[in-house]
């Protein structure tokens, strides 16, 4: 009896205006190869956030992402994706 224990990013999906990206990620246990249960956990990206009363702008650090992660986030945060974020965000920071 072998019991494995794999994960994987199971769906990627970029939603809204902004480009956010969804990833869903299966934590996968099998006993010889067989199924036995599956568990999602999801987590959304966005290209970057404000710090400080001076609204500078921090890229979001995909280092600890997957490559493919990676690779749809630098496909869909394009500049211009980035500065209208970055104006949402800063039209919309609290007083």
């Amino acid at each position: 009896m072998a019991i494995t224990k794999t994960t994987e990013n199971d769906k990627i999906e970029i939603v809204g205006a902004f480009k956010a990206v969804q990833v869903r990620c299966a934590t996968i246990i099998k006993e010889d190869d067989i199924e036995i249960t599956r568990k999602f956990n999801r987590k959304v990206l966005y290209s970057g956030f404000i710090s400080g009363d001076s609204n500078t702008w921090n890229d979001t650090d995909l280092s600890g992402e997957d490559a493919d992660v990676r690779a749809i986030c630098t496909a869909a945060w394009s500049q211009s994706v980035k500065d209208a974020y970055k104006a949402n965000l800063i039209a919309n920071k609290p007083s």
